[in-house]
């Protein structure tokens, strides 16, 4: 079963991802996609870490998220916006390769079998258009790798305003 979680900063998507995989299993497996650039990313990095307790496994993986065995278990991946940046800054902007790769990375993972996995994103392109042309070009290749999961998905559910709203499935 692949679940999408997205919608807007803020929304409530990682605490609702977080309680659905509370609720498949007693001990779901916290997959964290981002780098650490800054002393504030780090603040917010520790705030996540603080709202779980001992029954997570935490996973550190900044892109390679195929790599790891979810055959069996439930996981949550957090987030889909952190991963495509570090794609986005290692090709230098580079969208093609971006989609290439993050694609490739969703479909190792739904490849393997018996797998519970919650992907959260943000919905990015529902907000102010972004006022330089490397915001713009995140913008559009955010939008397209969650339409690729979306499709993959056998579930996708819309935060807003910390409301679940049932999309797919």
């Amino acid at each position: 079963m692949l679940y999408l979680i997205t919608g807007g900063e803020r929304s409530g998507k990682s605490s609702y991802a977080q309680n659905l995989a509370q609720e498949l299993a007693s001990n779901p497996i916290y997959v964290a996609t981002a780098r650490k650039w800054d002393g504030d990313f780090q603040k917010r990095i520790d705030r996540h870490q603080s709202e779980r307790d001992e029954r997570w496994i935490n996973i550190e993986e900044e892109k390679n998220i195929g790599n790891i065995d979810f055959s069996g278990k439930v996981a949550m991946i957090d987030c889909v916006t952190l991963w495509l940046t570090n794609f986005f800054v290692d090709t230098k902007n580079d969208i093609e390769q971006c989609l290439e790769q993050a694609k490739a990375e969703i479909e190792k993972i739904i490849a393997q079998k018996d797998i519970t996995v919650i992907i959260i994103t943000n919905e990015i392109g529902m907000g102010v258009h972004a006022h330089t042309e490397v915001g713009r070009k995140f913008t559009e290749l955010q939008g397209w790798m969650n339409q690729f999961i979306a499709k993959k998905a056998d579930k996708v559910i819309l935060m807003v305003s910390g409301i679940p709203v049932a999309i797919k499935g």
